[in-house]
Order: structure tokens, then C-alpha cells, then sequence
């Protein structure tokens, strides 16, 4: 209920709703050049970047052996 009167404020006035949208979008576009920042940093710094991968690597080694791990389970479980 208190959202559908929201909608009826904003609705009845147009100027409003535009300063909502423009501050919403100002938001987004904030939130986006901090991933940037974050990825040129990391682009700027190679020893960074590598420790990142080697990290990476590390995780998707650990998945691929869950994967193994939920296979073999899986197959076993089937047996019964």
C-alpha cells in the first residue's frame, strides 16, 4: 500500500520523477567507475595481476575437483 501511494506522488508530478531517475542514474554510473578504477589498478600492477590469477587458479582447481568429487558420489549414490 505505501508504495502504490509513492507511485501516485511521483506520478502527479513529472519534476520529481526526473530528479529521482537523474539521481538513481548518477548512483549507477558511481558504482561503475569504482569497478573501473579497481580494474586499472589492477592492469597497472603486474604483480597484482598475477598474484590475482594465481589466486584464480587456485579456486577453479578446487572446483574442478568438488566437480570430480560430486560425480563419483553421484555414481555411487545411484547404486542404491
Amino acid at each position: 500500500m505505501g508504495q502504490d501511494r509513492k507511485m501516485q506522488m511521483i506520478g502527479g508530478n513529472g519534476g520529481n520523477q526526473s530528479r529521482q531517475y537523474a539521481g538513481q542514474n548518477a548512483g549507477n554510473l558511481n558504482g561503475y567507475n569504482a569497478i573501473q578504477n579497481v580494474a586499472n589498478q589492477i592492469a597497472k600492477n603486474p604483480r597484482v595481476q598475477n598474484n590475482l590469477a594465481v589466486e584464480v587458479e587456485k579456486v577453479n582447481s578446487v572446483n574442478r575437483k568438488l566437480k570430480e568429487t560430486n560425480a563419483d558420489l553421484t555414481t555411487e549414490l545411484a547404486r542404491y
